[in-house]
């Protein structure tokens, strides 16, 4: 076994490694960028080395600049995690020229399985059932749209290389296909330098059914059962669940054999998942991702095993640790990824400073995979997963309960998250029917994705009762430091002359002032809330942020998280955002803006569609940001005119700088 490895990779992999590693004796090294000089797995690891500035091309995927780390500090072998260099089959080899374990699969397996084309004329040679498509290595647009004919529209124009949904489009119609096609392979070149596609027949309803596979160096192979990933947005995984459910036993079986086939047919070592889209009691091939899988915790949370240790023990020449007639399954699990993006906004990632970050208690049923902490910064420069929340019971109803009340306990402030939105799919009818396939999301959007509620009345109260109880706590210090502390002036008990001890507040719930009237009482305090009947708070203290008291009756407990004006309030699963009214500071905000399109997040301008004088209808496309490998189109809100245009091709822009201005049309 090995004495010292390197994990070439950060955050919550970095970490989960880092754990498995140190429970068996091995010492790590971690590298890190400079924007990650501070972060968890640098912290964790028993020794840490920068490689470069924040952009991945600069330290993470600077393959020379790992290795020479490597050899520097005696690593015997490089962890590669998953994403970066872990498919990279050029590092894989440079590893095994410098001499130092690669913990993955052959350098032949991760090039023909890295290619979707090849990896599928590989596959139907070992009989693994695929989807009717084209692999073939001609890319001009005169053949891709005559076989996209050839397989019937729909089809899924997929980037070669890569995978997490990165360079793929459907394409319903033949008008369509030029501009996807043009799009998937910017897509997939900015992702992954290669922007070749292959073509696949779309299916309707399919299910995203894959299979772990674990094989050694002595010719023995295994899978350890299947997960369920057919909760999906953008083609990317959101939540995932082990084993998959309602599928018939010997379907399983048969799923796993072919899945140890597809790993046989190219020699592979390692850990390994063989992915399959099943519909109809049929699976079809997609791909295999030659890595350790984001959502490999529930496997291991059903089988009892660590996938980390058993690539460890692989890696080092060793046998699998069991054999197929050994390895049992247990329960059901889910998990559920937690990302700091804005579900209302298209999931676009948002970044900034996690302020608060309380996850739910850890314990046999729930397992918390992070790899930040209260006060670290999610930044532009990485994938914004904030951390991975795995759920274990006895079935899958139990299971499911879990999952629901680790969400609601999840507290995240700082930056819009998508731990609502991951409520409401573990919530919904369909989902705990198993009603369950890829288009899950895009069906049941309007369940999923309400528009924004205004905050209750027992959110402003809680609020309310926050501003007040801090005040208070002011007022104490103030009358202490003053030379007259009986002064009424110094109070913050609402003391009016010749009127009722109250206070009054108003409160903006977006753009929407809420008016709210605080009457001081005995036993604790009324409140008016726009003039409806009011709301008896009793009993009410402020532990730090944490607000208790009996509202009309009913025991609450909240979180209240004060950034300057700007208050936060957490409640049973509910979040809700208010800003204390400063009519001052709301008249300048309001002042112009008027179309004026702004950059949503960082990234970089990749076509400008439009020009100055240029007339557009509402919904017009008029340029394409990418921002964390993704495009972006910004579209016109309204008609009108572009009167400016303030970013050409190749930019780089900030958040919320002017893109381009748009005179909108009157009328």
């Amino acid at each position: 076994m090995f004495d010292k490895i390197l994990i070439a990779n950060r955050g919550e992999i970095a970490c989960r490694v880092i754990r498995t590693a140190r429970r068996m004796g091995i010492r790590t090294v971690a590298v890190y960028s400079e924007a990650d000089a501070r972060a968890m797995h640098v912290e964790m690891a028993d020794e840490a080395v920068c490689i470069g500035p924040a952009p991945v091309g600069e330290s993470y995927l600077r393959g020379d600049a790992i290795l020479e780390v490597a050899k520097r500090t005696g690593a015997q072998a490089i962890h590669p995690g998953y994403g970066f260099l872990s498919e990279n089959a050029g590092f894989a080899a440079a590893c095994a020229e410098a001499g130092v374990v690669f913990i993955g699969p052959p350098i032949e397996a991760i090039r023909v399985m890295g290619s979707k084309a090849e990896s599928k004329r590989v596959m139907s040679q070992a009989d693994v059932p695929l989807v009717p498509g084209f692999h073939g290595e001609a890319q001009d647009l005169e053949t891709l749209s005559a076989e996209a004919e050839r397989i019937g529209y729909p089809v899924l124009v997929k980037a070669s290389a890569g995978g997490g949904g990165k360079g793929m489009r459907v394409v319903r119609a033949a008008s369509e296909f030029a501009d996807a096609v043009a799009g998937a392979k910017r897509e997939a070149k900015a992702a992954f330098g290669d922007d070749s596609v292959l073509l696949e027949k779309y299916l309707g309803r399919p299910r995203h059914v894959e299979i772990q596979v674990f094989c050694d160096t002595h010719g023995n192979g295994v899978y350890l059962f299947e997960r369920d990933c057919s909760i999906q947005r953008r083609h990317q995984k959101v939540i995932e669940e082990a084993p998959a459910p309602a599928l018939p036993d010997d379907l399983r079986r048969r799923m796993g054999e072919a899945a140890v086939a597809a790993a046989k047919a190219v020699n592979y070592v390692g850990a390994g998942t063989v992915e399959f889209l099943y519909e109809d009691g049929g699976f079809y091939f997609i791909e295999m991702n030659t890595r350790l899988q984001v959502e490999h915790p529930v496997t291991e949370k059903i089988t009892g095993q660590d996938l980390v240790e058993w690539q460890l023990r692989v890696a080092a020449g060793g046998t699998l640790p069991l054999m197929q007639d050994q390895l049992t399954r247990r329960g059901h699990a889910f998990e559920a990824r937690l990302y700091a993006e804005d579900p209302q906004r298209e999931f676009l990632p948002a970044i900034g400073k996690l302020v608060r970050l309380r996850p739910p208690a850890e314990n046999d049923h729930v397992r918390v995979d992070t790899g930040v902490r209260e006060g670290d910064e999610v930044t532009m420069f990485y994938d914004p997963m904030i951390a991975k929340l795995i759920v274990w019971d006895e079935d899958r109803d139990a299971a499911l309960r879990r999952l629901r009340v680790a969400l609601a306990a999840y507290e995240v402030v700082g930056v819009t998250t998508n731990v609502a939105f991951l409520g409401a799919i573990a919530g919904h009818p369909a989902f705990r029917a198993v009603e369950i396939d890829t288009g899950f999301i895009e069906r049941h959007r309007a369940d999923l994705l309400p528009p924004p509620a205004p905050v209750p009345d027992r959110g402003l109260a809680i609020a309310a009762l926050s501003v007040l109880l801090r005040r208070n706590a002011d007022a104490r210090k103030a009358r202490r430091a003053a030379s007259d502390p009986w002064s009424p002036w110094l109070s913050a008990s609402g003391w009016r002359l010749n009127d009722d001890n109250h206070h009054d507040l108003r409160l903006l719930d977006g753009d929407t002032p809420r008016g709210l009237t605080l009457h001081f009482r005995p036993d604790g305090y009324e409140i008016e809330v726009e003039g409806r009947p009011a709301i008896r708070a009793e009993r009410v203290t402020l532990d730090g942020e944490t607000l208790t008291a009996t509202i009309d009756a009913v025991r609450t407990r909240a979180t209240v998280v004060c950034q300057g004006l700007d208050l936060t309030i957490l409640s049973d699963g509910a979040v809700w955002r208010l800003h204390l009214d400063d009519p001052t500071a709301r008249a300048a905000e309001q002042e112009g803006g008027s179309g004026r399109l702004t950059a949503p997040m960082p990234g970089t301008v990749v076509r400008v569609l439009v020009e100055p004088g240029q007339t557009v209808e509402a919904g017009a496309p008029l340029m394409l940001l990418e921002a964390m490998k993704m495009e972006h189109t910004i579209k016109a809100p309204a008609a009108g005119t572009v009167s400016a245009v303030n970013f050409a091709a190749g930019d780089q822009v900030s958040e919320g700088v002017d893109l381009l201005v748009l005179d909108v049309a009157e009328g």
